[in-house]
């Protein structure tokens, strides 16, 4: 896996072993940056579920201001922050090692904000319906913010239904889809 465009473009970057995490291919990566690439420009972003923190980093790398990561997995921890300084962006990253609910309180806490979140749980436990919710109750979504979900091909949308996220764009994979979501209906 690697940075495939910005400030750390063609830099390798490290994966948790085993099969707890799902890097993001390239060709998929490089279709939601094309998607994503006007809004990115000085965002606050948030990689939730970051696995390797591939998508923050490619975030940071593409212009994003900020990055918060988080997992609770030390393998992935280890990944994000041995990436983080192999791309020299550690200094506009935070680490949250910890699980995403204690993270999204922690964020709420410390009054956090973001442009952008990506997330990519657990498929097909309804973890993305929790994470929606708090996003929203939490207060850490900025108006006009975009929330990408990566979830399975079998995770109806309809999930999202009475969240208060309008859903502007589902793009379908070979093994998976995105939802593109901004906060209100």
């Amino acid at each position: 896996m690697r940075v495939i465009a910005g400030k750390a473009r063609r830099l390798q970057l490290e994966t948790p072993a085993g099969s707890t995490t799902r890097p993001t291919s390239d060709m998929i990566k490089e279709t939601l940056f094309n998607i994503l690439q006007q809004d990115l420009y000085d965002a606050v972003f948030l990689d939730l579920f970051a696995g390797s923190g591939g998508i923050g980093i490619e975030a940071l790398s593409r212009g994003a201001k900020y990055c918060c990561f988080t997992d609770n997995n030390k393998d992935a921890l280890r990944c994000i922050r041995n990436n983080l300084n192999h791309t020299k962006l550690a200094d506009q990253a935070t680490v949250y090692g910890m699980d995403f609910t204690s993270a999204l309180l922690k964020m709420r806490d410390e009054r956090r904000t973001f442009d952008i979140v990506f997330l990519d749980p657990p498929y097909e436990k309804g973890i993305e319906v929790t994470a929606l919710r708090l996003l929203k109750e939490y207060g850490l979504l900025r108006e006009g913010a975009t929330v990408i979900v990566e979830a399975s091909l079998k995770t109806p949308i309809e999930e999202t239904d009475g969240l208060g996220y309008r859903v502007d764009r589902v793009k379908t994979y070979k093994s998976n889809q995105h939802w593109f979501l901004t906060e209100g209906e």
